[in-house]
């Protein structure tokens, strides 16, 4: 048995081709019952998610083509249509690419955690359907550690490589608790949506999203336990904003200087944190001027995320280091699997000399033979036994200058030349 690797990702896929290799979570169980019963392949794992879809086989050489062709007749895909986009990894390319997968090196966004969760549960539904066994069953389990040493070792997740999370990054060092903030979400668009929900996922506060339709606030706020209300009402909340990112499609500033002045007044001259992520900009840039404001426009968040990447990618070299020693402890272990069915043949030819031989010694006491004697006798002729075919092979090795042979079971047997 061997392992093999393959799919398609976002390197080498449009999502038009990734959406048509996807599979549904529903039928996944059924997939890998169908994938492993289809000859050939002894053990599977599917990872599908948007950006991937990746088969991990445990299988008979020969059968590498035939699980490919199984994949595209499961999707109802012409073979030649798929092919410029499938990438194949054996061996101990495959667990190379596992272990980069887990830890977040073949990720759209360089070291980004969510992989290694979906990998977890992808494993964990191939495992539940009894799909998995030695190969990958250790493969998986050395992967998540893999995983962990890396996020341990290296600063891989330490910074923010995304707009929203540089933002989040940013208020944080503002304020120590976010979870004591109101948010004030100024639009209703994507990035909107995302820096929300990167808030919510560091336990922000109260969050208000204020859009020109209310209607549309109203059902992103819905989304996140918030409050969705008009622009038109937003400069009478304002007072109530710790944090204020700003995303619309406007082509002239919805926040003025004298707007965020009055606001400043009525919270006390209590800071207000401004993220400005608009182009055109929504927030005059006069309002950086203002005492107790911290005002950010996406061109300083472009800086951090770019600064943060160089370290992420200079991790990354160190991740890839791990990986690698990683890489060949696991195929140590499966080469080791070469001589499982040797070491269990010797053991059971052993077994089976001493039963017969304890049987012999059994009858000899039951006769009402000398103990002793029987003891010594057993003892001589399971010595006898279990040297009589080592002796013969090498005594012809000696004949025929085979000295590698004759080292070889020194080594065997830790014997040492005199």
């Amino acid at each position: 048995m061997h392992l093999l690797a393959f799919g398609i990702n976002h390197h080498t896929a449009p999502v038009d081709i990734r959406e048509k290799a996807a599979f549904a979570t529903d039928k996944l169980v059924n997939a890998l019952h169908e994938v492993t019963g289809s000859g050939g392949v002894s053990e599977a794992t599917i990872v599908s998610t948007c950006n991937r879809t990746e088969l991990y086989c445990g299988l008979e050489p020969a059968h590498d083509e035939q699980v490919i062709e199984w994949f595209c007749h499961y999707h109802r895909l012409n073979r030649g249509d798929i092919h410029p986009y499938l990438y194949r990894h054996p061996d101990q390319e495959a667990v190379k690419h596992v272990f980069r997968v887990a830890a977040g090196l073949d990720s759209m966004i360089l070291g980004e955690p969510q992989i290694l969760g979906q990998m977890k549960e992808a494993f964990a539904t191939a495992h539940k359907a009894g799909v998995t066994g030695k190969i990958l069953n250790r493969l998986f389990q050395q992967t998540f550690t893999v995983a962990k040493q890396v996020r341990t070792d290296t600063a891989i997740g330490a910074s923010a490589v995304s707009v929203a999370s540089a933002a989040v990054r940013l208020a944080e060092q503002i304020f120590n608790k976010l979870s004591e903030q109101t948010v004030l979400m100024i639009g209703a668009g994507d990035m909107i949506e995302l820096c929300a929900r990167h808030l919510r996922d560091h336990d922000a506060g109260h969050m208000i999203f204020a859009n020109r339709t209310v209607e549309r606030a109203q059902l992103l706020a819905g989304q996140f336990n918030a409050e969705g209300i008009s622009l038109a009402e937003m400069p009478t909340r304002l007072a109530d904003a710790d944090i204020v990112i700003a995303s619309t499609a406007s082509q002239l500033p919805i926040l003025g200087k004298g707007t965020v002045e009055r606001a400043l007044k009525a919270r006390k001259h209590r800071p207000m944190f401004m993220l400005d992520i608009a182009v055109p900009r929504d927030i005059e840039a006069e309002v950086g001027e203002l005492n107790d404001v911290y005002l950010y426009t996406i061109d300083d968040l472009k800086e951090v995320v770019q600064e943060n990447m160089e370290s992420r990618q200079e991790a990354a070299r160190d991740a890839e280091k791990i990986i690698d020693t990683q890489v060949v402890d696991f195929m140590h272990w499966v080469k080791s699997l070469d001589a499982v069915p040797t070491i269990r043949a010797l053991r059971e030819s052993a077994d089976a000399l001493r039963e017969a031989e304890v049987e012999r010694a059994r009858r000899r006491l039951a006769h009402g033979e000398d103990p002793a004697k029987v003891i010594e006798q057993l003892a001589r002729a399971l010595t006898n036994k279990f040297t009589h075919a080592p002796t013969d092979v090498l005594r012809k090795a000696d004949h025929d200058g085979n000295g590698a042979l004759l080292e070889a079971a020194r080594r065997l047997f830790g014997l040492h030349e005199e």
